[in-house]
């Protein structure tokens, strides 16, 4: 038997953290929840879970200081962030803490499992890409330890922002759209009507990471109407 996968929901409103549970529970998930950030700080850094689906607005310990926690112990936990609709801030320090992506409230819960799937999937590049990328003489990145090497200084990536700069590695010779990159790392499908900022902002925190300069990039470059481009030496 097929071992499913366990997710962890954080939300202090019952009607809607009942309704998640329900839901989740009906597509096979074995779900556990919690009601405020103290009593998730716990379960949320056991290890236990494939998935947390994390509201921002938590009694206790708040959604950002909670996800914070976590990916100073696991880069590796996928988790996605329940914001209040049209909150461009709430969903910038989200993802800029290392959320894989988020959902803003009110929701759509046939597009919210479609993006738990997704996330969950991982969408891996696949044993053939590179361990490791070379922007330039004294700055690499080791894909497998998550972290880099610029000029010295360490740098700690997530596994999100690993996944992006190894497909624009593997694909260097040209700009990556946004939508391809939501379709090759997310893993949301093709013909998925989605309104998300989660690629632009996941590159702006890469630049902010990789760039001497972020505002004027020399490593990974936007090309005016047709996505993204990473500048990496070969091999």
């Amino acid at each position: 038997m097929e071992k499913k996968s366990r997710i962890l929901i954080v939300e202090d409103e019952a009607a809607i953290r009942d309704g998640l549970i329900d839901l989740f529970t009906f597509h096979g998930y074995e779900v556990e929840s919690a009601a405020d950030g103290n009593s998730a700080l716990g379960l949320a850094l056991s290890g236990r879970f494939d998935m947390i689906l994390l509201d921002v607005m938590l009694p206790g310990i708040d959604g950002y200081t909670l996800c914070n926690k976590i990916r100073e112990q696991d880069r590796d936990q996928p988790i996605i962030m329940l914001t209040a609709k049209g909150s461009d801030e709430e969903i910038i320090h989200g993802l800029s803490l290392g959320a894989d992506d988020y959902v803003a409230k009110p929701f759509s819960v046939t597009q919210l499992v479609l993006r738990v799937k997704a996330v969950l999937r991982r969408a891996h590049i696949g044993e053939e890409a590179s361990h490791q990328i070379t922007l330039d003489h004294d700055f690499t990145i080791d894909t497998r330890n998550l972290s880099g090497q610029r000029n010295g200084e360490a740098l700690n990536f997530t596994r999100r922002e690993i996944e992006i700069l190894q497909y624009l590695h593997a694909n260097r010779e040209r700009p990556v759209a946004r939508d391809e990159l939501l379709h090759k790392v997310w893993g949301y499908a093709k013909n998925l009507d989605l309104e998300t900022r989660t690629v632009d902002i996941h590159i702006a925190k890469l630049r902010r990471k990789l760039e001497p300069q972020p505002a004027e990039p020399q490593y990974l470059i936007t090309v005016r109407g047709a996505g993204y481009r990473l500048l990496a030496q070969q091999g």
